[in-house]
């Protein structure tokens, strides 16, 4: 259940940033990609907090929603497995141009989204 609460701050506190500076996260999603470390790290951390959705569900308000949150999660880090990461990268860099407009909007979608995984973890 924690690593679900703790999920849901870090979409608190990253949705803050693309409210408050929705071209400073744009940049910063073309700087992320640019590391070597991108890729695996996508991979790695959805894998992870998939997995801790699924395993902590039943302890939550809402374990059916969690569970499917868990599994798309999962879904996502096995399809980056059988993704380029060239291909990754460039659909990053199309992402933050595509979309630098609407990040703020996107951001408050999110964080009452991190705040209801909050709510739904207690």
């Amino acid at each position: 259940m924690y690593i679900i609460i703790f999920f849901g701050f870090l979409m608190i506190l990253l949705s803050l940033i693309m409210i408050i500076k929705p071209a400073y996260w744009a940049n910063g999603i073309i700087k992320f990609s640019e590391k070597s470390w991108f890729h695996p790290f996508e991979i790695i951390s959805r894998f992870v907090f998939g997995l801790g959705f699924v395993l902590f569900a039943g302890q939550t308000l809402y374990p059916t929603l969690m569970s499917i949150i868990g599994y798309g999660l999962i879904a996502v880090s096995v399809g980056l497995l059988f993704t380029p990461p060239s291909k990754h990268r460039e659909f990053a860099l199309w992402s933050a141009e595509k979309f630098k407009n609407y990040f703020r909007w996107f951001g408050f979608v999110s964080l009452v989204f991190g705040a209801f995984l909050i709510y739904g973890a207690i």
